[in-house]
């Protein structure tokens, strides 16, 4: 993550839509490229998961692997949100090959990054391109909730707040 722009405001949106995900009882999965190499998921974030056996390591770039693709079905998903490293490699191709599965991607903007900057926006405008739905963490916030009387809307607000401070 030292190589990440914007790493801190990624560790901290990536950590918000964790436990926006908990407190609206949405499943999530987290993905380490090459952890062994490339270290695990930052602390920060990794004190976000409500289920540390939610972890999966993967080499292929993409996190479509066998075991996801099976997560997802066992939830019925059809819908994903995304976010992470790097919006070129992981972030993009694990885009395309889940709306290859016929999922909607909402992938959230002010969650991804990468180590090279001028990398993030062709990315996103290929994302983009290709079906998925570009967000940002507040507005994906806001539209799960749908109504300020949604039982996880005070926790939500919380999280909102801090986005902005």
């Amino acid at each position: 993550m030292p190589a990440i722009i914007d790493s801190d405001r990624i560790i901290r949106n990536c950590g918000i839509m964790l436990r926006m995900a908990a407190a609206m009882d949405i499943p999530y999965l987290v993905t380490e490229q090459y952890p062994r190499g490339l270290g695990r998921t930052v602390d920060d974030v990794a004190k976000s998961m409500t289920d540390q056996s939610r972890r999966i390591e993967k080499t292929r770039f993409s996190a479509c692997i066998d075991l996801v693709q099976e997560q997802l079905m066992a939830w019925r998903r059809g819908c994903v949100l995304l976010c992470g490293v790097e919006a070129h490699v992981c972030v993009l191709q694990t885009t395309l090959d889940l709306l290859a599965t016929g999922r909607q991607v909402f992938v959230v903007s002010d969650a991804v990054s990468a180590s090279q900057g001028d990398q993030i926006a062709p990315a996103l405008d290929r994302m983009l391109r290709a079906g998925a739905v570009i967000t940002g963490v507040m507005s994906a916030m806001y539209e799960l909730l749908g109504d300020a009387s949604h039982p996880a809307f005070r926790t939500c607000l919380d999280l909102a707040k801090a986005l902005i401070e």
